[in-house]
């Protein structure tokens, strides 16, 4: 019986296989687009000694708001309308597969609280944000919940939003914590009265 089972499991997989009636998947076809090309500019830079050459160097301006700024804009344009094209007969299928994730992601849930000098300091999300909220709680985890930063409330308006780096003053009343508004990782540090709410306007 021991050596039947595997048998007959095997037989089951090598029939699936050799099914004649398994459909085969359509080859794709894709539409005739032309993909957008870069414009070579040729920028040489001196690194540790030696020149090198980077022809796509224009496209810094973007983030340094410099006179090619615009035509990097363009360009990512034309990327993403390139995209789209060719995307173009995926998009219910896209549909459906980030309705699946999504569906097996936890939205509503919560870090491990962990103790630092009297209070229970943790992170916790909800159902239909896209962020989270920064609390914690005095003493035990059964006291009153204190959100130290809605990072939810925060976020609005912006097409792109990174708070982190939390530190908490010895006497427990100031927040300071990192923002980065751009995905440049390049943080900006604010600091948070937490007594009155106020975020100062120093940073």
């Amino acid at each position: 019986m021991k050596r039947f089972l595997p048998c007959l499991l095997l037989l089951g997989v090598v029939t699936a296989c050799n099914n004649p009636q398994k459909k085969e998947m359509e080859p794709i076809k894709w539409p005739d687009a032309k993909a957008p090309v870069a414009e070579i500019i040729p920028h040489k830079r001196m690194i540790h000694g030696d020149t090198v050459v980077d022809n796509y160097y224009w496209m810094i301006d973007y983030f340094k708001k410099g006179a090619d700024s615009t035509k990097v804009v363009d360009y990512l344009k034309a990327e993403n309308a390139y995209l789209d094209t060719m995307m173009k007969g995926t998009e219910k299928f896209q549909a459906d597969l980030f309705k699946e994730m999504k569906g097996r992601i936890k939205e509503k849930d919560e870090s491990v609280p962990v103790f630092k000098n009297g209070y229970f300091y943790y992170s916790r999300t909800e159902d239909g944000q896209q962020y989270y909220k920064y609390c914690r709680k005095k003493g035990s985890l059964s006291a009153a919940e204190e959100i130290l930063l809605d990072v939810d409330a925060l976020a609005k308006g912006h097409s792109y939003y990174s708070a982190t780096g939390f530190s908490i003053s010895p006497d427990n009343k100031l927040l300071a914590f990192g923002v980065d508004k751009v995905s440049r990782r390049q943080y900006t540090i604010q600091v948070k009265n937490l007594e009155t709410g106020e975020i100062y306007k120093d940073a």
